[in-house]
């Protein structure tokens, strides 16, 4: 399976998001590779990096998505999860076709998990990338940190939302993480299992209340 998580506009959770899906694939014992495609802020790379195999790829260059391919060429037994910086749709529009090809010869199971905020923006960008792709199964998450689910009115009430629901996607809440742990995870650019050796009880027991909480609203897909 390819996890593909972006969402166009930075700090709505992607990397949360990315950390989260390895973090449960490696509970299940899966064989778990790592894509970060930001070229200028491989975050997620930087965290993992020493615990799983982990690429740092430019995917807004044609040469970029080469790499990917033979990346899932090389790893048909793996689930790989790819981490897209901000703005990363309008790549995936222009050059997604070359990775709908490669699936089919890889037979990966290919799944875009798009994060939301509560603005318009990232609808937008969602629908020109559903328009351009639409063999692609996705997903979108809302993530909590901005509010309940009831409070994405944009997306609640949306044509986008019936059409991601009529087409098999599910809609995904990703559940609020005290942002002090958060901010540490992020700033201190550490995975999941790094952060239970180092974060103080209280913080370990809030990531841990969360993890739970992720596991359960993940499973899903």
């Amino acid at each position: 399976m390819i996890h593909v998580i972006s969402g166009n506009k930075g700090g709505v959770g992607k990397s949360l998001t990315c950390t989260a899906l390895i973090d449960i694939a490696l509970q299940q014992n899966l064989k778990v590779i790592l894509v970060d495609s930001d070229p200028h802020n491989p975050d997620v790379y930087k965290s993992h990096a020493e615990e799983i195999s982990s690429h740092a790829l430019d995917l807004g260059r044609n040469e970029g998505w080469i790499d990917l391919i033979n990346v899932l060429d090389q790893n048909r037994d793996a689930a790989i999860i790819i981490n897209c910086p901000a703005g990363a749709n309008v790549s995936m529009v222009k050059f997604g076709a070359l990775l709908t090809d490669a699936i089919v010869e890889t037979k990966h199971q290919l799944h875009v998990l798009w994060v939301i905020n509560r603005n318009r923006d990232g609808l937008e960008s969602l629908k020109e990338l559903k328009e351009a792709h639409p063999s692609w199964s996705i997903s979108v998450i809302r993530n909590n940190y901005f509010g309940t689910p009831e409070k994405f009115e944009l997306f609640n009430s949306s044509k986008l939302k019936l059409e991601i629901e009529a087409s098999g996607g599910k809609v995904i809440d990703l559940p609020d993480l005290a942002a002090r742990v958060g901010d540490m995870l992020s700033g201190q650019r550490m995975s999941i299992s790094k952060a239970n050796v180092n974060m103080n009880l209280g913080n370990r027991m809030e990531l841990q209340r969360w993890r739970n909480a992720t596991r359960q609203a993940l499973a899903v897909i």
